[in-house]
């Protein structure tokens, strides 16, 4: 029997490509406003950059400037140029003779002493035991001889007594041997009992000398840099105790002894001599220059480095000058001759202000809030200062600290 029957069967899906496909007026418009928007956005970003370098264009930059000083004639020649440090020629660690306790301490750092003036105390309680011990014994030893001086003035009363006796044949010749025995007897121990004072006088002025070697006192006159010890600390002549014992009271610096020392290369040593002329500038007090004087070469080189130790003396002292300033010292030649017309129209500036470009030397003058490129002629040195002899005059106004692209033209404000 054949039967007929439907069967459902379920619908494919239709894989219609096209349906996938961007039309080609589609894919030209959003190209079209990708390029839009990043060419908007360069242009935002151009503008910015536009903005930000004229704002920095337009910004002034600042400097530093200085007044170019007129030339003294007569002026000396500069030799050479060195550095170095103040150091004083009496400089001293004062430190006890002895080990033992501080128990005062009578100064503070700043302080200024005179020659003598105590400084510190040490413990000397036993030093002043052995010298009271001492001095019992000299007592004794005194006491001693005046027992004994009396006992000699009654043998020599009875010496003379046996004597008479003797030679009058009343008593015999042992009789009067014994007598004068007796009275030799006492002055030999008269005899040794002073040289036991004489021993214990010693003992005593040593005992007093450990009793004084507990004061501490200043040598010289001068000011006190440094405090090394406090009350309570042992101090000793020499470096004990594991680092716990100290081996100075205070340091002491006479001020009036003050100098400069500088090494000098030794290539350059031709050009110093004694007794030269030097200016001196210290570098906590730039625009103070120092007239000074060579004091003595020492003769011997470093050499390590090649240089030749110099001190050099201040012709005159003052307050300011410090031990271990640092110091500019400026070597100058003889009294110059014939300078006068060139010293008239040279100038001072400092060094900072010269640029070099081109093999030419040049400055920034400073006129009306901007900077001129000017080429000028540079003389010699004078310290930390240069000698302009054409190019500029003195009270010309000349940058001498500011940025590395200052260009000739600009405008510039001035910081203090």
């Amino acid at each position: 029997m054949k039967t007929d029957s439907a069967v459902s069967i379920p619908a494919q899906p239709s894989h219609d490509l096209d349906s996938l496909r961007i039309h080609e007026a589609a894919r030209k418009g959003g190209k079209a406003g990708k390029l839009f928007a990043i060419f908007t956005g360069s242009l935002v970003i151009l503008a910015g950059l536009a903005g930000a370098a004229l704002s920095l264009r337009e910004r002034k930059p600042a400097v530093q400037v200085a007044v170019a000083q007129k030339l003294e004639a007569g002026g000396r020649e500069v030799l050479l140029n060195a550095s170095g440090y103040v150091t004083p020629r009496r400089r001293a660690t004062i430190a006890a003779k002895i080990t033992g306790r501080v128990t005062g301490v009578f100064f503070d750092e700043g302080t200024r002493v005179h020659e003598g003036q105590l400084l510190a105390t040490l413990d000397d309680s036993d030093a002043k035991k052995a010298r009271d011990a001492a001095k019992a014994d000299r007592d004794s030893s005194q006491a001693a001889i005046a027992d004994l001086e009396v006992q000699l003035k009654n043998a020599e009363i009875q010496l003379r007594r046996a004597d008479q006796l003797q030679q009058a044949g009343v008593q015999t010749q042992e009789q009067l041997d014994n007598a004068r025995t007796s009275a030799e007897s006492l002055k030999a121990k008269i005899a040794l009992a002073k040289t036991q004072v004489a021993a214990a006088a010693a003992r005593i002025e040593e005992a007093q000398q450990a009793v004084d070697n507990c004061t501490i006192r200043a040598p010289y006159e001068g000011i006190v840099v440094s405090k090394d010890a406090q009350i309570g600390e042992m101090v000793s002549p020499v470096s004990a105790g594991g680092g716990f014992t100290r081996t100075g009271i205070a340091t002491i610096v006479d001020m009036n002894s003050n100098e400069i020392e500088v090494d000098v290369n030794e290539s350059y040593m031709a050009r110093v001599r004694d007794q030269q002329p030097v200016t001196a500038i210290l570098d906590a007090y730039p625009d103070w220059e120092i007239p000074s004087r060579v004091r003595t070469v020492i003769p011997s080189a470093d050499r390590q480095k090649a240089t030749v130790k110099v001190r050099i003396s201040f012709n005159k002292l003052d307050p300011r000058i410090l031990p271990d300033m640092g110091i500019k010292v400026t070597f100058l030649g003889e009294e110059p001759k014939n300078r006068v017309g060139a010293a008239a129209a040279a100038a001072l500036i400092p060094q900072t202000a010269l640029h070099e470009e081109g093999g030419h030397k040049v400055v920034f003058l400073v006129k009306e809030a901007r900077v001129e490129r000017r080429v000028v002629t540079v003389g010699s040195n004078h310290g930390s200062d240069a000698e302009i002899l054409a190019g500029l005059v003195a009270g010309d106004t000349v940058v001498v600290s500011g940025p590395a692209d200052l260009r000739d033209g600009q405008a510039i404000t001035i910081s203090q």
